[in-house]
């Protein structure tokens, strides 16, 4: 039974576009540089719980309208009314959040963020959630969530950001929340690339692109694995990745690379 499709989606609560393989969800407030509202947050939830069910989209780039990412959550319509609530719906709303990140996590697409200016609180949190991320030298990035009375941890930064900055250098930007320029984001590892800004979109989308191009189910193993990996011993991650090197050696595009190789010519993988 084939897939359902998500190129006919509706978003409410941003910008979507599919063109070809490749989907790009633009947050889409720009005169209060893009922040997230309770209805955002749990649109972007599903859009990429559903993702995971999609077999026409093969990558995600997620990006900011107006010369920013994101500034984080919106201060009147969900920082104000969190200071109302009870401790049960705090706690359904901070869980919802983290499905979020759960779901970009858990959705076989690579997901490369392109960003600008301000990418703040919850648009770091969604750019430290993407799997590459292209920035330029005068973005900033901060996870501000000490700025406001709350704790670093937020949406699993403590989990995750380590991992792509460092242990030090993730409790600085915790503990501190200050803001990395798009130079020392890249020194410390956070961009993958810095674009002049009116290339980032660009440079972000064709590399969703390429990887579209490529051997998609093998990237879907590769993002999987990173992500398991995370929680395993070295044998145990190299017997796993035995596992799943021998179901990627049982796909037909591992049977095109070959037969590309023998032919002289360059592969044309469809995924399978």
């Amino acid at each position: 039974m084939k897939t359902r499709s998500m190129a006919d989606y509706e978003a409410r609560h941003f910008l979507w576009q599919v063109e070809g393989k490749v989907a790009t969800v633009t947050l889409n407030r720009p005169e209060k540089k893009n922040p997230l509202t309770f209805e955002s947050y749990a649109e972007l939830r599903d859009l990429f719980q559903a993702l995971a069910h999609d077999a026409d989209i093969k990558t995600v780039v997620v990006t900011g309208a107006g010369g920013n990412f994101c500034s984080g959550g919106d201060v009147f319509e969900i920082i104000g009314p969190l200071t109302e609530m009870s401790m049960p719906d705090l706690l359904r709303f901070t869980r919802m959040t983290g499905d979020l990140v759960k779901a970009m996590r858990a959705c076989p697409q690579p997901i490369v963020a392109a960003i600008d200016g301000v990418c703040a609180g919850a648009g770091a949190i969604v750019a430290m959630a993407s799997d590459l991320r292209y920035g330029t030298a005068g973005s900033k990035v901060a996870f501000l969530f000490t700025r406001v009375g709350l704790a670093g941890c937020d949406m699993g930064a403590c989990a995750i950001l380590p991992r792509i900055v460092g242990q030090g250098r993730a409790a600085e930007l915790l503990y501190t929340g200050r803001s990395m320029d798009g130079a020392e984001a890249e020194r410390w590892g956070f961009y993958n690339r810095l674009c002049p800004p009116d290339e980032v979109l660009a440079e972000a989308t064709a590399m969703a692109r390429r990887l579209a191009d490529g051997p998609t189910f093998a990237h879907a193993m590769t993002k999987r694995m990173l992500h398991e990996e995370w929680a395993m011993g070295v044998d145990e991650a190299i017997e796993a990745e035995a596992r799943a090197q021998a179901v990627c050696m049982a796909t037909n595009d591992f049977r095109r690379a070959f037969d590309a190789f023998a032919a002289k010519r360059s592969p044309v993988f469809e995924g399978d």
